[in-house]
């Protein structure tokens, strides 16, 4: 029951991803396009975010798929699409630094704004903001890191959001965690992946 709890729930987040991605291809801001379809009494398309994380909905859809592998190619596509979700976010943050670098004369500070899988915990297991900010930094950028549920992390430096919002150059919000709601970003550079900027 489990696995097809969390088989389901992949899935519909992998439909949400995608989506995001057609909606930036097309310059359509995607979550007032959820917003609008959920109006619908019998829609309720999810949020999208920059991967699927945690020790369930990232890992069970995978037995099901192992146990029937040529009839279950829903279900693994949308781990592929969700993985997939991941590496976009990496490409598209190191193309908005690079252009940030011709502007400003000097490498972009890039600020990564948490690390969990989920808002408000501390749980690292399969995040995708992890990976995210793990792969910008052995790319060779400078990256700035904040995880405010956190005191520090064994391979990556961890920074105050104090200090990320006076130092970077290009903020890159990865989980939507309380503290980063209500930031006044009025000049800012900022790559919303969790619609935190969006919230009241």
């Amino acid at each position: 029951m489990k696995l097809t709890e969390n088989s389901f729930r992949d899935v519909n987040i992998a439909f949400a991803n995608e989506l995001s991605l057609v909606c930036d291809r097309l310059g359509i801001n995607v979550r007032e396009l959820i917003h609008l379809a959920n109006h619908h009494p019998r829609v309720n398309v999810l949020q999208p975010g920059c991967g699927v994380g945690g020790h369930c909905i990232a890992v069970d859809p995978w037995f099901i798929a192992a146990a029937a592998p040529d009839i279950s190619p829903l279900i693994q596509t949308a781990r592929r699409v969700n993985d997939g979700k991941s590496r976009w976010v990496i490409e598209k943050v190191q193309v908005r630094a690079a252009a940030l670098e011709d502007q400003l004369g000097r490498p972009a500070r890039i600020g990564c704004l948490g690390l969990a899988f989920k808002p408000d915990v501390d749980d690292l297991r399969e995040s995708p903001a992890l990976h995210i900010t793990t792969e910008l930094v052995v790319a060779g950028f400078d990256v700035l890191a904040c995880e405010p549920n956190l005191s520090d992390h064994p391979t990556i430096k961890l920074d105050s959001l104090g200090q990320v919002l006076e130092e970077a150059d290009l903020l890159v919000f990865l989980v939507a965690h309380s503290p980063f709601k209500g930031l006044n970003l009025t000049g800012r550079q900022f790559f919303d992946l969790c619609g935190v900027t969006e919230q009241a």
